[in-house]
């Protein structure tokens, strides 16, 4: 068997987590009928809880993070997958519980794997599961039945990898879009994106969040979660809905079921995790035609896999706007 570069992430006796480049054999790899030469994965919020003390996001240590990967096929024994095919894949336990994208190669199950048509692997990690969580939660607006006419839509931490995808998407199927961010510095890339109007965070500091506000929004993709979505449930007009896959303000919901019961407002859990393969296959298929992102070049910064163990965590602080795509092949 074969060496391969990978950063492996090994937690010590004190629960201590050290992320470093390593040389580890192919077998470390895991078993899976599809074997991937990895070119590109990214940096995503899960990315840094998985080499986080405590964060509980990774089963086990040793792991490779990385819970984005693309690349090209360099052995299949399954059917579905020849030597050479564009891959992506992300979700359910990649990076977290078997090893993930950043080394050089990845071994998975057939069945986490997507065949890419229309978009190259650089374009598929740029998109990530960020970008293909931001699809989703598109997808659900319009299948709610919202349309351009039915007023504005609102995207919280807008800055961030789903939200800038959001604001991208949104904007080019002709809806208008009110981004919130708390990053001045990021106004500039929004309204490039497409956004209509930009506002701070909210709730503004000091602002109360009542059971029921001024209705304001046809619908909203939340990233944020906690107090901030629901103050935005309780500003979605009659018959709204909040697309919601963020939980980097809390957890908590501190709401009521006015908003529910009064409005008919719907709040819709978007998991890009456990995704059953043949949507995530039809969804990705669409993201390399009508669902296409406009402004990757705008989205994307890249970085070497070998800086990450250095500047992982900075995505913990809110330090990143848009989507980081890291590069692997070549990168150690």
């Amino acid at each position: 068997m074969g060496e391969v570069n990978a950063l492996v992430a090994r937690q010590d006796e004190s629960g201590n987590i050290d992320l470093a480049a390593e040389v580890v054999d192919e077998t470390f790899l895991g078993e899976g009928e599809v074997e991937i030469a990895v070119e590109y994965s990214g940096v995503n919020f899960k990315d840094a809880l998985a080499v986080t003390p405590k964060a509980g996001v990774a089963r086990d240590y040793p792991l490779i993070p990385g819970i984005d990967l693309a690349g090209t096929v360099r052995a299949s024994s399954s059917p579905d997958f020849a030597v050479g095919d564009v891959v992506v894949a992300h979700g359910h336990d990649i990076g977290t519980g078997r090893h993930g994208g950043y080394a050089e190669a990845a071994r998975l199950p057939a069945g986490l794997v997507v065949k890419l048509n229309g978009l190259t692997a650089a374009e598929a990690a740029t998109i990530g599961t960020a970008g293909y969580t931001a699809a989703m939660s598109v997808e659900r607006l319009v299948a709610h039945g919202v349309s351009p006419d039915d007023g504005p839509i609102l995207v919280t931490g807008a800055s961030g990898g789903v939200g800038s995808v959001s604001v991208d998407l949104l904007a080019a199927a002709g809806y208008e879009v009110v981004a919130s961010t708390g990053k001045e510095s990021a106004h500039d890339l929004l309204r490039e994106l497409g956004a209509a109007e930009i506002i701070g965070r909210i709730p503004a500091e000091g602002e109360r969040v009542r059971p029921l506000g001024k209705t304001r929004w046809a619908a909203a993709v939340d990233c944020v979660g906690g107090t901030t979505l629901a103050y935005v449930l309780s500003g979605l007009r009659y018959e709204g809905i909040a697309a919601a896959s963020g939980l980097a303000g809390s957890a908590d919901l501190p709401t009521t079921v006015h908003p529910f019961i009064l409005r008919g407002v719907t709040l819709a859990g978007i998991d890009s995790v456990q995704q059953p393969i043949e949507r995530r296959r039809a969804l990705w298929a669409r993201l390399g035609t009508d669902l296409r992102p406009r402004h990757l070049d705008l989205l994307t910064s890249e970085v070497d896999v070998s800086v990450l163990p250095g500047s992982i965590r900075e995505i913990l602080a809110g330090a990143v706007t848009g989507r980081t795509r890291v590069r692997v092949a070549g990168g150690f």
